[in-house]
């Protein structure tokens, strides 16, 4: 049998999964532009973050004469290795005179289930959360009006400790996203740290886009006419972000690219090499696909749409992979709360007509999670991978046609 490896436990110190395939199937790697692309090193982070801002001063100009900082990260949903950045910022608010006890963190957790302090040092390193105060955000209290956006009308409600600060600096990631087309930029904001109420109006009003004009204006890697892109860079303005450090990463959430300064032209440029890095091949026609998930394995469904287009319109099986020791996300606004208990916000997942069965792998059994994947009779739970391939075998003999794509839930095709 041939081995596939393939990037897991993005949080647990990547590790590589090996599965067996059956020698006969003839297997094509879909894998994004810029999957291998080398690490920055310390010294390109630390140029990257103090040096040359798009359009914007450096961090120590801005924070001369600030008096209270705000830093503000991504979860556990998020690849993002903050704990590379965060001291080279911290080293440009010394030189301004901010002291220690000026500057705290929050975690943009949007409607996301809270963070731990295992998951704070995970994120930001054992040495910040020893000296710093870390907070996680509280979309269901203490957040304050700052405005109305103009493309959706949105009440933007934000984190009161957030509009405390006079000096507010955002670090996080740019991936293909399924509605606002990358993440990144003022998602940081909102959802990041706004009111359940304010993300709840938000992401209705582009479901409601969605269904009525379809993913040539929202959906993975639709930046250009996204309107849930813009109401969320809108957000953000109305915040007064003041610094937005983005980074691109590789198959192995590796930090590769970072662009720092102010919101709009820094995100835009982000976005303009993140359409080429993260752009995969169009695989078609294929009797099995099977995706791996690693940077969002706890949003591993994410995954699904760049498998449906490989799989051949006469029908085919998808092997979705999704090893999150912790589980599937705590989503307050679309995840499940019980056996018919949901966020408002639910979506019903449909899997097109063309996929026979949907395979979910994982080896971290978790029954509430497989609410997040569709309830059908051609959707199967599987914890071990001989299970996998017996089932394959038995459907694709020997002579399969597969695709494989390592970052599933962080490729896009054109």
């Amino acid at each position: 049998m041939s081995i596939l490896k393939l990037p897991q436990l993005a949080w647990y110190g990547n590790k590589v999964l090996e599965l067996p395939l059956a020698n006969g199937w003839q297997v094509e790697m879909g894998y994004m532009a810029g999957y291998d692309r080398p690490a920055l090193t310390s010294e390109q982070i630390k140029a990257a973050v103090t040096q040359n801002l798009i359009g914007s001063p450096p961090i120590r100009e801005l924070a001369r004469g600030k008096k209270e900082v705000v830093i503000i990260f991504d979860d556990m949903t998020r690849v993002t290795r903050a704990a590379e950045i965060v001291p080279f910022v911290l080293e440009e608010l010394a030189k301004a005179g901010i002291s220690d006890d000026s500057i705290r963190f929050i975690a943009a957790l949007g409607c996301h289930g809270a963070m731990n302090r295992f998951d704070f040092a995970k994120k930001l390193g054992e040495e910040v959360i020893a000296r710093f105060p870390v907070y996680n955000h509280n979309p269901f209290a203490n957040c304050t009006y700052v405005g109305m956006t103009n493309t959706f009308g949105t009440k933007v409600y934000v984190n009161e400790e957030v509009m405390r600060c006079d000096l507010k600096i955002a670090i996080g990631s740019v991936v293909p996203h399924p509605r606002s087309g990358f993440g990144g930029g003022g998602k940081i904001i909102l959802p990041g740290v706004t009111s359940f109420e304010t993300t709840e109006h938000n992401h209705r009003m582009f479901f409601k886009i969605a269904q009525e004009q379809g993913p040539s204006v929202i959906g993975m890697g639709v930046f250009d006419p996204n309107p849930a892109r813009i109401d969320m860079e809108e957000a953000a303005a109305l915040a007064g972000l003041d610094v937005l450090i983005n980074c691109l990463v590789n198959m192995w959430g590796e930090t590769v690219a970072i662009f720092a300064g102010a919101l709009k032209p820094t995100y835009a440029a982000a976005v303009k090499a993140a359409k080429a890095h993260y752009l995969t091949p169009r695989l078609k026609d294929k009797d099995i696909v099977i995706a791996n998930t690693f940077a969002k394995a706890n949003e591993a469904w994410i995954g699904l749409p760049t498998a449906y287009t490989a799989v051949k319109p006469e029908g085919g099986d998808i092997v979705l992979i999704g090893n999150a020791p912790e589980g599937q996300v705590t989503h307050y606004l679309l995840g499940p709360f019980g056996e018919t208990i949901w966020g408002p916000l639910r979506r019903e997942r449909k899997i097109p007509e063309k996929v026979n069965r949907l395979i979910v792998y994982t080896e971290y059994p978790d029954l509430a999670g497989r609410a997040w994947f569709g309830s059908t009779d051609r959707t199967m739970f599987l914890h071990r991978w001989d299970d996998v391939l017996e089932v394959l075998a038995q459907a694709h003999g020997k002579e399969a046609k597969v695709a494989v794509f390592p970052n599933a839930e962080i490729q896009y095709c054109q």
